[in-house]
Order: structure tokens, then C-alpha cells, then sequence
């Protein structure tokens, strides 16, 4: 697991505002579901990451390189020393040292097939079992799947897109004022990192407190019948397949009215929701590339948007 002494810190980003709240919501509600980050390079994807674990001292990311070997990801089983023996002897992986913590991939649109197919797995269970000529182990495996990816290296299989809770797009800033102020905070962090990230201390802490009362604000949300039906409407309405967008859709308002410091979630938090949860879920037609819009999703739900201030 990565030291935090060198960190960027998380209060420091500028910009990336869908970025920031998707992870945040993740720490908020550690079930959530994870996030994947698409965007060109250079957009501070791997730098948040890094730093939102630093926001909490308990969690640490788990990197998962992308040529990692499905022995490394899943852990071995010592087969001589099962019949020598006659008992087991499993040396962990990286599924089991992401247990409880964060388990980030870069690039994972280049990730091996047979390691998709473990994440899938782990990612759905919880827990990541390993078999070898007729002996098996397992273990706990829950984390939260952070991914990060340039779309112009390549897709991601549909299987493991749909795992994500949420997909954001990053892009650079467009305005000079706020690039200026990347490079001043950059300059400034790597010309005395203690310096830097003591000046960011109160803001770290208030974060960090904000998350720790939204943790506690959650477990009193209960979603009315209006917003559920609400949320069943979108999912027919968008064409996703399944239920498990319209379960990501509750989930992520109940997490981001508890992060505003509510127990009510009104319709804010399910059109922000939707605009993280429903765009990597809905169905392109042939030939179309890239994911939908903000606009476009606003576009499509047209009427309900309008219902769901009466329905919150």
C-alpha cells in the first residue's frame, strides 16, 4: 500500500467538480459501488485517487497493474504443500489486500480478460475464490473499484462498465484563470509538499468531518414511494438494462442528500444522480461512439424531470 507523506491533497484539486463528488459519495456510501473515471491524460484522474484515500486514514489504494498476472490479482494456492501436507496454503493477492480498502486500476480498458473476469467476480460477491486442481480458498474481498481510462486507447467490456456505480468524463479546464491556478498549486506542492499540504490541513479535516456525518445521515434516509417510482420511470425511460441502474440511481441520491447534510433527498439529488449513474448504461445505436451528455440525458427524460420535484 502507497505512503500518504507525498500526496497531493484532495482539497487542493481545481475544477473536475463530477470527478470530486463521485469519489466523495464512494467514501460516503463504501458499498456505493465504485466510479470510473474517463478522460484524456493529464487531467489529475490517478492524482485524485491517490489523494481521496488520504482524506481517510484508515484507507489506503491498492494499485492493480494492468499487466498483472491472474496470480498476483487472485492469490496462489501451494498445491505440493496441500498433498504434502494435507492442508492449505494460500499465499493473498491484491484482491486480498484490497480488502476494506481501495482497489485502483489505471487503464483498465487494457485490462486482461481473464483479470476482468476475477474483478467481476470479487466486485459482485465479495469475495474472491481460488481453485486449483480440486483445492479451493476464499476470502473477503469487498473494496471500492476505482478505474480510470483514456476512451481513445479503447472501450471497456460492457460486463465490467456496468459494475461501476458511476462514470464521470474529466477534461482539462477551459478557462485560463483556473489552468493558471493548477500550475501555481502544483508548482507550489512540489517546491515544499509539507508546506503545501499543511496550508490544505483545515480543509482536509473539514472534509474529512463532512463525510464522517454524511456516513451517519445515511443510515436515516428512507427513499418515499414517489421517488422510487420516480427512479423505476427513468430506468424505463432511458432503456438500461436490468434493475441494476435503478438501484445505482437510489443509492447515489440517498448518498449525495447525506452528503449536502440532509435526510430528505429532494429532486437535485436524483437528476445529479442520474447524470453519474444512467449515461454508461444506455444503449448506443450502431455506429454511435462515446457516452451520452449531460443535455442528452436531460433531453431524454424530458417530462420527469419536471415530476420528480413533485415526487421529492
Amino acid at each position: 500500500m502507497e505512503g500518504k507523506a507525498d500526496v497531493y491533497p484532495f482539497a487542493a484539486i481545481v475544477g473536475q467538480d463530477l470527478m470530486r463528488k463521485g469519489l466523495l459519495l464512494n467514501l460516503v456510501n463504501r458499498k456505493l459501488g465504485g466510479i470510473l473515471i474517463r478522460g484524456e491524460k493529464g487531467t489529475a484522474k490517478s492524482t485524485a485517487v491517490r489523494a481521496i484515500a488520504d482524506l481517510m486514514p484508515e484507507l489506503s489504494v491498492v494499485n492493480l497493474p494492468v499487466h498483472a498476472t491472474e496470480d498476483r490479482v487472485v492469490g496462489t494456492l501451494d498445491i505440493e504443500h496441500a498433498i504434502r501436507e494435507g492442508e492449505k496454503k494460500f499465499e493473498p493477492g491484491l484482491l486480498a489486500k484490497a480488502h476494506g480498502h481501495i482497489l485502483y486500476v489505471d487503464e483498465i480498458n487494457l485490462l486482461d480478460d481473464a483479470i476482468v473476469d476475477a474483478l467481476l467476480d470479487a466486485a459482485a460477491m465479495g469475495v474472491n475464490t481460488v481453485e486449483r486442481e480440486g483445492v479451493s480458498y476464499s476470502h473477503p474481498s469487498r473494496f471500492i473499484l476505482i478505474g480510470t481510462m483514456n476512451p481513445e486507447e479503447g472501450e471497456l467490456r460492457p460486463q465490467l462498465l456496468d459494475r461501476f456505480a458511476l462514470s464521470v468524463e474529466v477534461n482539462g479546464e477551459r478557462d485560463v484563470e483556473s489552468r493558471m491556478e493548477v500550475i501555481r498549486r502544483r508548482l507550489a506542492f512540489e517546491a515544499d509538499p509539507d508546506e503545501f499540504r499543511r496550508r490544505y490541513e483545515p480543509q482536509q479535516l473539514e472534509l474529512r468531518e463532512r463525510i464522517e456525518r454524511a456516513r451517519q445521515l445515511l443510515e436515516q434516509i428512507k427513499p418515499s414511494e414517489e421517488l422510487l417510482k420516480w427512479t423505476a420511470a427513468v430506468g424505463i425511460r432511458l432503456k438500461v438494462d436490468g434493475h441494476r441502474a435503478d438501484i445505482m440511481l437510489m443509492k447515489t441520491a440517498m448518498a449525495m442528500a447525506a452528503f449536502q447534510g440532509r435526510t430528505q433527498i429532494v429532486a437535485d439529488d436524483m437528476v445529479e444522480a442520474a447524470m453519474m449513474v444512467m449515461p454508461h448504461r444506455m444503449r448506443k445505436r450502431p455506429f454511435e461512439e462515446g457516452a451520452y451528455d449531460h443535455e442528452t440525458i436531460r433531453e431524454l427524460l424530458g417530462d420527469l424531470l419536471s415530476e420528480v420535484t413533485h415526487a421529492s
